[in-house]
């Protein structure tokens, strides 16, 4: 193993613990001006959400490189390369990351260390530094234990309708197969008409919840731990060694750039607002109705259904994504140019829905337009072979053209509806009167 990448990772490790405690502070900033009920309170809210966002995601992304780098040393191996970071979705999903990040708060739980990794630090030796670290692993374990138990400390219960009493009554009966009242199956499903903590257990749930709520207080421990035992190892990182901030980490402080917030729609919509979202929905129909004229027009609705559904369904999803975006901005406006808008959208509507299907038409003509376009209203507009003087006729898809005058009969292919390819002639009498009128053949 090098000092030198080890100094890059030493560095790499203090940059993450830095963010991580700033993130940390920039939270508790803002739950004191919610606190204080300073002026704007919801934009203060939002941007409340968005950096426990950004903290926890830094705090899983500092847990796991804290990790890997513990493991590496304990295995005598190099650190790696790359730290581990959490993708932070683009900014048109930006607000959803941030709901995902709440539901799994950042990652933190299952980026705890397990025994495993506790068992191969103990064996490792009993050096002062080394004991912090295995205390903190053996915490952090205590608060994931605390996360996944302390719900099943709750149960159904019937209550005795006699009794003053709020949780007085009698646990319910436990669905066959799970006798433990806390389980997830019959915390849902089990018939009971209240909700409270198993009796007894009130002493081991404030312990469970009280471990659950000192996670973050112990990941910085552990990393501080482990940033310890590494710099006594292998010397503290070079001053000049200034890591690069990734992921979420790069957000801090930055909360209303990295998610903006959506302005809100309005409580009631007026009749000129209601009419012009209206006209903006059928604009988002008529376009996501493009996907089933060109398959009508190409002739492989029936071929192909799930293409051509998939594609209206997209079309129509990102419109209505784009209605919900920029509608409350829209709303807000004046009235001129809400109705402005509607008028623009009513238009560009019914323009879309007259020409969708002539433009689909002629991508995707018959064999009798395509000689229409190719020969007849060219080459062979003068000639015996015009549209008034000959009959025509599709047999095995070839495209039979027969001249009144008498002359050769034509036979062109592939005649398909719905086709895009060019006709060419089929035999060797229909090539010499294409190269007779001056035709240009593919």
């Amino acid at each position: 193993m090098t000092h030198a990448r080890w100094g890059t990772a030493i560095a790499s490790l203090r940059a993450q613990d830095e963010a991580v405690r700033a993130a940390r502070r920039r939270v508790e900033e803002f739950m004191d001006a919610v606190a204080d009920d300073a002026t704007d309170l919801d934009e203060l809210r939002d941007r409340l959400t968005t950096a426990k966002a950004v903290w926890q995601v830094c705090e899983a992304d500092y847990l796991r490189c804290v990790t890997a780098l513990l493991r590496a040393h304990l295995s005598r191996d190099r650190p790696p390369l790359r730290r581990p970071v959490a993708v932070v979705w683009p900014r048109p999903w930006r607000h959803m990351w941030r709901q995902h990040a709440h539901d799994r708060s950042g990652g933190v739980w299952r980026a705890i260390p397990r025994a495993s990794l506790l068992a191969q630090a103990e064996a490792a030796g009993h050096d002062e530094i080394l004991v912090d670290v295995n205390e903190a692993i053996r915490d952090l374990q205590a608060s994931h234990h605390g996360h996944r138990t302390s719900p099943r400390l709750y149960e159904r219960y019937i209550p005795d309708r006699s009794s003053l009493g709020f949780s007085d009554g009698r646990t319910a009966r436990t669905l066959p197969g799970f006798p433990d009242p806390g389980h997830w199956v019959n915390q849902n499903f089990a018939r009971g008409d209240g909700w409270r903590i198993q009796p007894g257990r009130k002493g081991a749930l404030r312990t469970l919840e009280d471990n659950e709520r000192a996670v973050h207080e112990r990941v910085e421990a552990f990393g501080s731990a482990v940033l310890r035992l590494l710099e006594h190892h292998y010397g503290p990182a070079a001053p000049g060694r200034a890591a690069r901030l990734q992921g979420a980490a790069r957000w801090i402080g930055r909360e209303q750039q990295a998610v903006p917030r959506l302005t809100p729609w309005p409580q009631k919509l007026t009749t000129l607002q209601g009419f012009t979202l209206a006209v903006l929905g059928w604009l988002v129909l008529v376009i996501a109705a493009i996907p089933w004229t060109v398959g009508m027009k190409a002739r492989v609705l029936t071929d192909h259904p799930k293409p051509i559904l998939l594609g209206a369904v997209a079309l129509a999803g990102l419109g209505a994504y784009g209605i919900h975006r920029a509608g409350p901005r829209l709303m807000r406006q004046p009235g001129r140019t809400i109705a402005l808008t509607g008028a623009a959208a009513g238009v560009a509507a019914y323009l879309v829905m007259q020409v969708q299907g002539p433009v689909a038409g002629y991508f995707f003509a018959g064999p009798f337009e395509r000689y229409e376009r190719e020969f007849s209203d060219g080459c062979l507009a003068a000639s015996p072979y015009r549209d008034d003087a000959i009959q025509s006729e599709v047999a095995d898809r070839t495209l039979v053209i027969r001249p009144i005058s008498g002359d050769t009969t034509l036979r062109l292919g592939p005649a398909e509806d719905g086709g895009t390819h060019p006709l060419r002639p089929q035999d060797r009498g229909t090539r010499e009167v294409l190269e007779r009128y001056g035709c240009q053949l593919p």
